[in-house]
């Protein structure tokens, strides 16, 4: 009697989870890297086998059994990957602004000493000199700047150079390495546009960037969200309407429950 209103619950559910994941988007339109996630549903009531086959099988169970039979159980959140599309790259005026062009994440360490993972190429330095992201998160393998560093400048291939005083003469001070892995779309996120790995993603295979299928280091420009505003507002409309749907079918049926106790008394 009552599963029409389960079916619905988690029908209910499944896209207020929906909603919450556009209105995540949405927010994060603007944020530097920002990847969209995007929701994917299955149904709780799946097999292998054609819809007359399960029909003629459900039937026959209905007619042995006097159980009504069941052609599905509801819907759920099966997932909810991230879409690793390149974002744009803009230009920016700061020499510590780098984006990549391609495949590949910069590597973070994290305050437990776990290593993230970002595409966020805001870099500044902290009161130490290390390149650290917009979070403090210090870039890995560590890099300093020397004290009195009046220029830098960061080659495609992730080569870093800089000059002291204002002196004429560039030197290399390090490397910025790019990862990879066999499964991007696998990566567990940690919030704040950093992700970390999964039995699902893969291990991390780090490289140099520009070469083997890597990507390369762009300086003075960030890549900007993936984020298409108006796709995802078609999406929360779209959503937002069968989310009224199963509401009213769900009020009906509640009514017709009430009916029928009225018919009973």
């Amino acid at each position: 009697m009552f599963q029409p209103l389960y079916v619905a619950a988690t029908g209910l559910s499944a896209f207020q989870d929906e909603l919450m994941n556009i209105t995540n988007n949405l927010s994060n339109a603007k944020t530097t890297a920002f990847k969209r996630g995007r929701t994917e549903m299955e149904s709780l009531f799946f097999v292998e086998k054609s819809f007359k086959d399960i029909l003629d099988q459900t039937m026959n169970e209905a007619q042995t059994s006097n159980v009504n039979p069941e052609f599905g159980t509801g819907v759920r959140v099966a997932a909810t990957p991230k879409d690793f599309t390149q974002g744009t790259l803009e230009t920016t005026s700061n020499p510590l602004d780098i984006a990549i062009q391609g495949d590949g994440f910069l590597q973070f360490k994290m305050p437990d000493g776990t290593l993230a993972y970002s595409r966020a190429g805001n870099l500044h330095m902290d009161n130490e000199g290390n390149l650290v992201d917009a979070n403090g998160h210090l870039l890995d393998p560590g890099m300093v700047m020397p004290s009195g560093t009046t220029s830098i400048s960061i080659r495609q291939d992730g080569t870093v150079f800089v000059s002291v005083d204002n002196q004429l003469q560039q030197d290399e001070i390090g490397q910025i390495n790019l990862v990879r892995f066999p499964n991007s779309a696998g990566l567990k996120s940690l919030g704040q546009n950093m992700f970390a790995v999964s039995s699902a993603s893969g291990e991390p295979i780090v490289g140099n960037a520009g070469v083997d299928g890597y990507g390369t280091v762009n300086q003075f420009a960030l890549e900007t969200s993936n984020v298409d505003v108006i796709s995802e507002m078609m999406r929360m409309v779209l959503v937002q309407r069968v989310f009224d749907t199963i509401t009213k079918a769900v009020s009906s049926y509640e009514g017709m429950l009430t009916a029928l106790e009225r018919m009973k008394s």
